[in-house]
């Protein structure tokens, strides 16, 4: 919920022939105030009218991508008629693929209007309707980023977002990847109660505190982390009430450490240890959380651009690639990822007017 990013790419689905302009608009208080609502709406935990919420904050989505959009193509010098698509995720506004249920709101046949772009959207539905975890669907891009890297397999890419997920990419183009525990949302839920930032900024909060022993030791007593993959999560999944007791340092170091903890006992479900992980996401942003991670892993622990990812667009590109495969018919996800009973494609196309 920090904003829309956009990243331009040149791919058939299976390589990343170049790289465009990338971009990101931010969301003010206000506009992440509203999605935030829709969520609790989409949640039956907010008040007033859920279809008002909803409504309210995918009209906010759609025109805020046609920006980033329009944005994009004109840094690239190029127009709305040369792009031949656009990947639109949306906000997850719900997920229960436990039901088969997943809910990620933005009017696509809206962003096409606007934009004079196809656009490819709903790109979960197919998968959590077949049974899989909707999530993480992002590790088919890992993938085709580590074929061009020359560096020992295993490796493991770590993004942290609200919740953060791995994928573990080894010899023979293997691959597995699930969502490893929370991210960051937690520890933004809880900075911005205690210091009114939406995030804690460059980790100064958590590194002023010391993790609680016996409040860590609690929230990692929890079945979840110990079940096997495929699995997904909700960002609200895990929240800040285990912390309610600790002042605002320490609750912040624990959740750190949490984040943290969690992706070491993640990287037990691996086929073979990985060699080097690749962390993108805005969790690679604070420092804290770097140390955290390099601590409980015991092996190099980097940001994406050591080997020249651009971190903050990793998921941006992701969607236009995952666009670019839909329009081929490859799949999206498959049994290692989501675990989807076969390799299946998914996503609906909007076409411009």
């Amino acid at each position: 919920m920090d904003g829309v990013d956009a990243a331009l790419i040149e791919t058939d689905g299976e390589r990343i022939f170049s790289f465009g302009p990338a971009l990101t608009l931010r969301y003010e208080p206000g506009q992440r105030a509203l999605l935030r609502a829709a969520i609790a709406a989409a949640m039956g935990e907010g008040e007033g009218s859920t279809n008002e919420a909803i409504a309210a904050a995918e009209t906010l989505l759609t025109d805020t991508h046609a920006g980033a959009l329009a944005r994009t193509v004109a840094a690239a010098g190029l127009s709305a008629g040369d792009i031949h698509y656009a990947g639109f995720h949306g906000q997850t506004v719900l997920h229960r693929p436990a039901q088969k249920l997943t809910w990620q709101i933005g009017d696509g046949a809206g962003l096409a209007a606007a934009s004079g772009i196809d656009v490819v959207f709903d790109f979960r539905t197919a998968d959590v309707q077949a049974g899989g975890q909707g999530a993480p669907l992002v590790p088919l891009y890992h993938q085709a980023l580590v074929r061009g890297l020359r560096t020992a397999l295993p490796v493991a890419v770590l993004n942290i977002g609200g919740v953060a997920n791995v994928t573990w990419v080894g010899p023979d183009d293997r691959l597995l990847a699930f969502d490893t525990g929370p991210g960051n949302a937690a520890l933004d839920d809880w900075a911005l109660q205690h210091t009114g930032k939406p995030i804690d900024e460059d980790g100064f909060l958590a590194a002023a505190g010391t993790p609680d022993a016996a409040v860590l030791a609690a929230m990692l007593d929890n079945p979840w982390f110990d079940a096997a993959p495929p699995k997904s999560l909700d960002r609200m999944d895990f929240s800040i009430a285990p912390v309610r007791g600790l002042d605002a340092a320490a609750g912040a170091a624990t959740l750190t450490r949490f984040t943290a903890e969690t992706v070491a006992r993640a990287a037990r479900h691996f086929p073979s240890p990985a060699t080097r992980w690749l962390v993108c996401g805005g969790g690679r942003r604070n420092p804290t959380m770097m140390a955290a991670l390099n601590d409980a892993l015991g092996v190099p622990v980097e940001p994406v651009e050591a080997v020249g990812w651009r971190g903050d667009f990793l998921e941006a590109e992701a969607f236009a690639f995952l666009a670019a495969r839909h329009l081929r018919g490859l799949p999206l996800s498959v049994p290692t990822t989501t675990g989807v009973p076969q390799p299946l494609t998914g996503g609906r196309l909007a076409r411009k007017p």
